[in-house]
């Protein structure tokens, strides 16, 4: 599978509450049941006024079924080329 990060406009999601995050996680889980094994979410960040997603996926069209599927909104997909970390300088 392919690593993708995900950018999703959401006014307002890096202050939503505990119980819009859960319902977010919940409607997200459903639509990923309906994919499953193609596609797979790893984890999200919420900052300001977007929502950053890191997915494993067989290609592209299945983040975009996704986003279908669940009515989450889909802004951008960036196919991971390389992950860095702080050990990446011994490489």
């Amino acid at each position: 599978m392919k690593k993708y990060v995900i950018e999703r406009d959401i006014p307002g999601a890096g202050g939503m509450s505990d119980e819009e995050a859960r319902g977010a996680a919940q409607t997200s889980n459903a639509a990923l049941a309906q994919l499953a094994p193609h596609v797979q979410w790893q984890q999200s960040y919420a900052a300001g006024d977007r929502v950053f997603c890191v997915y494993l996926a067989d290609d592209e069209s299945y983040i975009h079924r996704h986003s279908e599927i669940s009515g989450i909104p889909l802004t951008a997909i960036h196919e991971v080329g390389r992950v860095m970390d702080p050990v990446s300088e011994t490489l």
